[in-house]
């Protein structure tokens, strides 16, 4: 695991990527935030109350130091954040509202990322998935040609790293759903310095059986292949004929992964997040995420059992992803 966040912080040296943390008076953010403070590769914003954020800080135990603390209620560019947001919403909030729903630490943080004064937002310790994801669909929206963002994990167990998406956003994903998670997770691959090579999951290998389930994973491959002709995709693969070399000669000797595939893509949530369960649980592989990816700017979401450890690393994560 060590090593995944080594690499992570090579790509960032002499980088000092601001990450926006909305939760300020949560001791596992304040915890997580002396720690990037002090290595210096995540310059760590705060949204909160200056006096308030220091004496919880104080009580504690940990040095913010070098921290910046942004108070809503105060900052000096909330006027211009105001009128942007209601620019980017375009006439589905009045100035009024503005003013109001930028009083929240997610949609203030939010705006940050978006008018470039902060790199990437991670919150989520003290809030649902849907109050973190909700302002960054609204605000930073996804790129271009990517219509739903998605969430991955890496799952790592000593050297051996890999990519398992959907396994946190979307239910039910259509074809085109299903192309635009795996260029994404390709994208998020090599971010980890995995080559990706990606393989589009079912419970059929190559026809073995016959469903609209199965159609719609092969859709999903050839619409993945005509945006980007160089991504080594194939599918669709039963696990171990995507995962063992061996199975794969019987299975798709034609395939072009050869078993090898590092980078999975599920073809539901429901697979997705059964799947990396089994393997963190039964193969003891660490799960890093979810991560999410297909937006313009990263914002991360953490579980509200995370600990200061896990912001830590999704903290690292997510300024590695604004390079």
């Amino acid at each position: 695991m060590s090593n995944l966040f080594d690499t992570l912080k090579a790509k960032m040296s002499g980088e000092s990527k601001k990450v926006v943390f909305p939760e300020a008076l949560d001791e596992r953010i304040l915890t997580a935030v002396s720690k990037l403070g002090a290595e210096g590769f995540v310059k760590p914003v705060l949204v909160g109350n200056k006096g308030e954020v220091e004496q919880k800080a104080a009580e504690v135990g940990v040095d913010i130091s070098t921290s910046e603390i942004l108070d809503p209620a105060s900052y000096e560019a909330f006027d211009e954040m105001v009128a942007s947001f209601v620019e980017r919403r375009k006439g589905k909030a009045t100035e009024e509202q503005a003013r109001e729903i930028l009083q929240g630490g997610n949609y203030f943080g939010t705006m940050l990322v978006y008018m470039n004064k902060a790199d990437g937002l991670v919150s989520g310790a003290a809030h649902s998935t849907a109050d973190t994801v909700r302002p960054a669909l609204q605000i930073i929206k996804t790129k271009p040609g990517i219509k739903k963002t998605s969430g991955v994990f890496i799952m790592v167990r000593d050297e051996e790293k890999y990519v398992f998406a959907d396994c946190a956003i979307n239910i039910s994903p259509d074809s085109q759903d299903l192309a635009e998670i795996a260029l994404a997770s390709a994208d998020t691959a090599a971010l980890f310095d995995i080559d990706p090579k990606v393989a589009m999951l079912s419970f059929s290998t190559k026809g073995s059986a016959k469903s609209p389930e199965t159609e719609k994973v092969n859709e999903a491959v050839e619409l993945a292949k005509q945006q980007n002709g160089e991504l080594l995709i194939d599918g669709e693969f039963q696990f171990d004929a995507a995962f063992v070399p061996s199975v794969a000669q019987k299975k798709a000797p034609d395939s072009p992964l050869r078993g090898e595939a590092n980078t999975f893509i599920f073809p539901s949530l429901e697979a997705g997040n059964i799947g990396y369960k089994i393997a963190q649980r039964l193969g003891n592989f660490d799960a890093v995420g979810p991560i999410l990816q297909g937006l313009n700017q990263p914002v991360n979401d953490l579980s509200r059992g995370c600990n200061s450890d896990d912001v830590y690393k999704l903290a690292i994560i997510t300024a590695a992803q604004s390079l």
